[in-house]
């Protein structure tokens, strides 16, 4: 007859978290598999701050206009890198 097996049951009730320190205010946190936002941020920092959402305001159709001119000429830029035969 075999010798007994030890079997170690373990839930994420039991174990714990990594403590990790938030790179932007320095505080202490445990990394939750949950939690939103970046792995080196707490919460409190990785939550989504009002002025980025101004930044992402709609475009004059001017402003639209240059940046489809923009993206135009770097998309030709770089075909041109690639597929140059110098």
């Amino acid at each position: 007859m075999g010798t007994p097996v030890n079997r170690c049951v373990v839930s994420w009730r039991e174990m714990s978290f990594p403590i990790k320190i938030c790179v932007v205010c320095e505080e202490e946190f445990e990394l939750r598999p949950d939690k939103p936002g970046f792995a080196n941020r707490c919460p409190k920092c990785s939550a989504p701050e009002e002025d980025e959402s101004a930044s992402n305001a709609r475009m004059d159709a001017d402003a639209l206009k240059n940046v489809r001119e923009a993206n135009a000429a770097r998309r030709q830029a770089i075909k041109d890198l690639l597929y140059s035969h110098k």
